[in-house]
């Protein structure tokens, strides 16, 4: 599983270095409006650290309190998780390098605000999806995917509504979360779990 990841996040980075701006920025000038007038994705936009810091913390406060050590453990993936999904963001931000598309292209794409660091990949988009499927895989129902993975995927649309990143920024967030979480999930059943 590891290896397929690696192999699909490889695929996304070469596909955004050659020639893949122009799909990027086009999709992009369809998404992001020249007024940014819709305060829903801005707002939810701005859920994505707190709500993705709140959850592991909510988590381990409630197993504390109820002395649920399985409870504890899943907190504690669902932090670490988060944690490597950070780590990798920012890390791979510091390596690329690929400039906000606003700064790229400032008459074609109109951000709601200025932001500083570089664009690839979003992190707001990567703590939403590790958030979605840290906790997914830990509660394997149909209403726990639903609201989580809406959420996540609405974080990654906004941050493209709002003119922050291009579409392949996104993808890599999501990427970058989600395999972030499966390897602590995995790491976790392999040596925790017992």
């Amino acid at each position: 599983m590891l290896k397929k990841i690696t192999i699909f996040f490889l695929i996304i980075v070469a596909f955004q270095s050659i020639n893949a701006q122009n799909f990027d920025i086009d999709l992009l000038k369809k998404i992001n409006p020249r007024y940014t007038t819709n305060q829903l994705y801005k707002i939810t936009s701005s859920t994505a650290e707190p709500l993705a810091m709140s959850v592991p913390l909510g988590m381990v406060a409630v197993a504390l309190v109820t002395e649920n050590k399985k409870l504890e453990l899943k907190s504690y993936e669902v932090a670490v998780s988060l944690a490597l999904t950070v780590v990798t963001t920012g890390g791979l931000k510091v390596i690329i390098k690929r400039p906000r598309p606003y700064e790229t292209y400032p008459n074609l794409i109109h951000p709601d605000e200025y932001d500083y660091g570089n664009s690839f990949p979003s992190a707001h988009t990567s703590m939403a999806f590790s958030t979605a499927t840290s906790v997914f895989l830990n509660y394997k129902k149909w209403y726990v995917a639903v609201p989580l993975y809406t959420w996540a995927a609405v974080v990654g649309y906004s941050r493209m509504y709002l003119g922050q990143h291009y579409p392949t920024d996104v993808l890599a967030g999501a990427v970058v979360g989600a395999g972030s979480a499966i390897i602590c999930h995995w790491a976790n059943k392999k040596f925790f779990s017992k």
